[in-house]
């Protein structure tokens, strides 16, 4: 009876013994995929709204006041450099000139008389015939006429100016806008007429954030590539040429905390047009970078985490900061080192402390 007994209670000590072993130990919940976190050259593209613009683009206006007489050229032509493309009525204006040239004349001919006359004076009193005071009266009569000859000369060169003004000519090859106003059409002086647009290559001017503009300069490829841009069109389509960025502003807007870019893009097809608009894709190369897959990341009240594998094999919430995302990665601002390793996928059903069999993937 008594051997009976202490073979029960040794039966009972070893089943407290295992209970108390199996609750210490971690049951292994299977085969999980892992990566190990390591430094990669990544390309961070991020897009602005840009704002095309013709490398030139000039409003021609009226100098002088007329009736449209000749529309020579039709809205959207090509212009050459010194075309004409409008006449205003110049009958007015031949005649002021037509005028201030016989008045011109005039003056002239008056001056070679009283020229003939001061020399005739000179004559005289060289022989005591007259006083030196009426030599000095006719040279005064010359001068006020020579005076007279340089302002008949500017009101002739004012009325050939004002001539010339009414044949309006293209500035340079471009593009015509609209023409609001038609033959017959009473012009005033600083009228709008249209304008003339060069698109064979366009400028596009987009706002960047700071914190961006500061990644653009600290890019290891800023001397090559980096200041290469792709433009995407109103309908989502690339533009074929890519640009690049020759400019920008010199302090940021205190009111946006942004700086304006400009990148030039090559337009001999006149595919953009000016005062379109597009959208800028900036690519920034990012060398030393740790990425997270997103399917590697859950969030927990707006924090991201991981699972850490440690040398056990056991796994352990980590929550990290993210600096930005690009395609189906998280770049890491802080938190995570390189080398570590984390649960790739299939962190729905882990728990922290449990072991896992892990495999090394390449991820994605």
């Amino acid at each position: 009876m008594k051997s009976i007994f202490l073979g029960l209670l040794c039966l009972l000590i070893w089943g407290c013994n295992s209970t108390a072993s199996n609750e210490t130990k971690t049951p292994e919940v299977g085969e999980f995929p892992t990566i190990v976190l390591g430094p990669k050259q990544i390309s961070l593209h991020r897009e602005y709204v840009g704002d095309i613009q013709a490398v030139r683009n000039v409003q021609i206006y009226a100098r002088v006041k007329g009736y449209m007489e000749h529309i020579y050229v039709d809205e959207g032509q090509d212009v050459k450099r010194g075309q004409l493309l409008f006449r205003i009525n110049r009958e007015e204006y031949q005649t002021e000139l037509a005028t201030a040239k016989a008045n011109l004349q005039s003056v002239i001919a008056e001056a070679k008389a009283m020229e003939l006359e001061v020399n005739r004076v000179k004559d005289l009193v060289s022989k005591n015939v007259v006083s030196r005071s009426e030599l000095d009266v006719a040279q005064a009569k010359y001068d006020a006429l020579a005076a007279k000859i340089e302002a008949a000369r500017s009101a002739e060169s004012s009325a050939a100016i004002n001539l010339a003004y009414t044949d309006i000519k293209a500035p340079f090859d471009g593009v015509i806008d609209r023409i609001p106003y038609k033959m017959g059409s009473l012009i005033n002086e600083g009228t709008l007429l249209t304008t003339v647009s060069d698109t064979k290559a366009v400028n596009v001017y987009f706002n960047v954030s700071e914190k961006e503009y500061l990644e653009y300069v600290k890019s290891n490829n800023a001397a090559s590539n980096h200041s290469e841009v792709d433009l995407y069109l109103a309908d989502g389509s690339k533009f074929a040429n890519k640009g690049k960025i020759e400019t920008l502003e010199g302090e940021f807007d205190e009111s946006t905390g942004s700086i304006a870019f400009r990148a030039r893009f090559s337009n001999h097809d006149k595919l953009l047009k000016h005062g379109s608009s597009g959208t800028i894709r900036l690519t920034n190369h990012i060398d030393g970078s740790l990425l997270v897959p997103q399917k590697a990341v859950f969030e927990i009240q707006d924090k991201s985490y991981v699972f850490i594998v440690n040398d056990s094999n056991q796994v352990k919430t980590r929550a990290f900061i993210p600096k930005t995302r690009t395609g189906h990665f998280y770049v890491v601002e802080s938190g995570l080192e390189a080398g570590e390793k984390i649960v790739y996928e299939g962190t729905q059903s882990l728990k922290d402390g449990q072991s896992i069999t892990p495999k090394l993937v390449q991820g994605e």
